[in-house]
Parts: C-alpha cells; sequence; structure tokens
C-alpha cells in the first residue's frame, strides 16, 4: 500500500534525502482505510527542520545511538544514519509507518531499526539522543509525549524537538535553529512554514 499511495521525491529542505511521498493527505487517508491519519506519508514542517539540522550539525548524532519517536516517514532517523549515528531505532506505533520507514531506508541506502511502539508507555532507555519531530499537534498527545521526552533528557538523553511552534508546545523552549518549509500547503495553511529545533530539557 504504501508504494501505491506514494511516488519518490525528496522534501524540499532536504534534497539529501529520499522518501516514498503522497501529495494530498485526505485521499491518501481514505485509502488506507485506517483510524489515523497516514503521518508516515508526509515530510512534515517540524521532521524537515530537525532532519536539516541534524545533517548540518552532524556532531550531534555522530557514533551515537539514536531514537527518533513518532518517526512517521523515518526522514529524521534517515538523516541520523547519513550523518554518521551508530545506531538508529525508528519508532512509531502504526505498521504502514514500519513500511514506510523500510522502503525509505532503502531508498538512500541506510540501515536502521525500526520498532513499532508506544513510546508513552514504553519509553526508549538506552538512546544517547532522542528525536522528535510535529509531536506537539493534539492537545491528547502532547503532554504524554512531552513527558517522555523530559524523562529521557532526566536520564542523560539529548532531546531535540522539531516543530512549527505549534500550540500546544511549550512556549518557553528556546530555539536552537530556525528554518523556512517551503511548498507545505498540502497540509498548513501557508504554502511555507517557519519550523525551529529545540533542545529539551528535563525540567523545560
Amino acid at each position: 500500500m504504501v508504494r501505491e499511495l506514494t511516488r519518490t521525491a525528496s522534501p524540499p529542505l532536504v534534497p539529501e534525502v529520499r522518501l516514498r511521498l503522497a501529495e494530498e493527505p485526505f485521499t491518501t487517508w481514505a485509502a488506507t482505510r485506517a483510524e489515523d491519519p497516514p503521518f508516515w506519508a508526509f515530510a512534515w514542517a517540524g521532521g524537515q527542520a530537525l532532519a536539516r539540522f541534524v545533517l548540518d550539525r552532524p556532531d550531534v548524532v555522530a557514533g551515537r545511538h539514536v531514537a527518533d519517536i513518532a518517526s512517521g516517514s523515518g526522514l529524521v532517523a534517515i538523516a541520523a544514519c547519513l550523518a554518521g549515528a551508530r545506531r538508529v531505532t525508528a519508532y512509531d506505533v502504526d505498521p504502514l509507518s514500519l513500511t514506510a520507514i523500510g522502503e525509505n531506508a532503502g531508498l538512500n541506502g541506510v540501515a536502521l531499526e525500526a520498532v513499532r511502539s508506544d513510546v508513552t508507555t514504553t519509553p526508549p532507555d538506552d538512546a544517547d539522543v532522542v528525536l522528535a519531530g510535529d509531536v506537539c499537534y493534539d492537545p491528547d498527545m502532547a503532554p504524554p509525549m512531552l513527558a517522555v521526552l523530559r524523562t529521557c533528557a532526566a536520564r542523560g538523553a539529548k532531546v531535540l524537538v522539531g516543530d512549527p511552534r505549534r500550540a500546544y508546545l511549550p512556549r518557553d523552549l528556546k530555539a536552537e535553529a530556525e528554518y523556512d518549509v517551503p511548498n507545505t500547503g498540502n497540509l498548513e495553511e501557508r504554502d511555507t512554514t517557519r519550523a525551529a529545533v529545540f533542545h529539551l530539557q528535563a525540567d523545560a
């Protein structure tokens, strides 16, 4: 189904990476007949910003074990692989996401582990760096995801969040980098979306 609903393309902010991407979210969602939207079929603004940051700052992940939570298409996980991470684990609850991550990893010639897991109940406990793109879009999902990220930060992991400053992202976070992500009109209210990368601390 992943191949049937998508075509190979590169996200505009991360041309180094190739992904299986869809063009229209609602048509794609209807075709999957799934309860949840096909987050795996799109390169979201926060994920693109986080992937760009990782590729531009490979020292953040090089030689380290990286966890990408709510991985979706696997864009951020793939960027971590390309930036020299020692090991990358991509987590998502959607089985179609795991298929997409495998397809996309193959397109980019990288090896990573894709795990079906609800990280809000089973947080990654051994990653040196935890990456999360676009996890604060929903009032019910944002609090448990942020709690997991703070738990990871409290045990010593470096936690980076990519987000276009959605309503449920904490307002007091300081951006480490900001990007204008083009061609987001099919997913956002604007064709160019400003997204940032934030370093989340345990008490932030």
